[in-house]
């Protein structure tokens, strides 16, 4: 048996890595060769931590035995990554982007040219969220013409045909995309 101080960090370690790497516990224990019950007691402290889980566990979440058995690392929170400027859009990032990432935010600025739908408009998988925090936004969705407000909020699936620009101005949005939004509408040209 492992000691309970070690026993702790190492469920802590495997939470966390679990979730790094956005893999669910079904997912781990089949790798790790193992039922998922025992992992869900492993990491809940129902059930002690024995030496010869380690290799399995480590093997399944990518690290060595020495990573695993090491401290949790607590990742910096701050969200740093560099705006995205592309088609009348600044786009300032609002949360990190990793394996596991279900949805992206971002602050974003339309520019006032921005003012003429493609034609035909795109369509992908995926879910949008915008909230308008100032200008007028026109939001085209299939064959309806939408003007969002300041203080207004839309939700739709990407899947209608939509387009989103300005009525009279520079418009700054909150923007939430679902996993497939955000690479589908720019991150696959940087």
């Amino acid at each position: 048996m492992v000691d309970r101080q070690l026993d702790e960090r190492v469920r802590d370690r495997l939470r966390q890595l679990r979730a790094d790497r956005g893999l669910t516990l079904r997912d781990v224990a089949e790798a790790a060769a193992m039922d998922v019950s025992t992992l869900s007691r492993l990491e809940s402290g129902k059930r002690r931590l024995a030496v010869d889980h380690l290799p399995g566990l480590a093997s399944a979440l990518g690290v060595t035995v020495d990573e695993l058995l090491g401290p949790t690392v607590r990742p910096d929170p701050r969200v740093r990554r560099p705006a995205i400027e592309r088609d009348g859009l600044t786009m300032w990032p609002l949360t990190h982007q990793g394996p596991g990432t279900a949805l992206t935010a971002y602050r974003t600025r339309i520019d006032a040219g921005r003012d003429t739908p493609p034609d035909p408009l795109p369509v992908h998988d995926g879910r949008d969220w915008f909230y308008v925090l100032d200008g007028r936004m026109r939001l085209v969705l299939g064959d309806d013409d939408f003007t969002i407000e300041p203080g207004e909020a839309v939700e739709f699936s990407t899947l209608t045909p939509h387009w989103f620009g300005t009525i009279d101005g520079p418009v700054e949005i909150i923007m939430i995309l679902g996993a497939n939004g955000d690479q589908v509408h720019w991150l696959d040209d940087e």
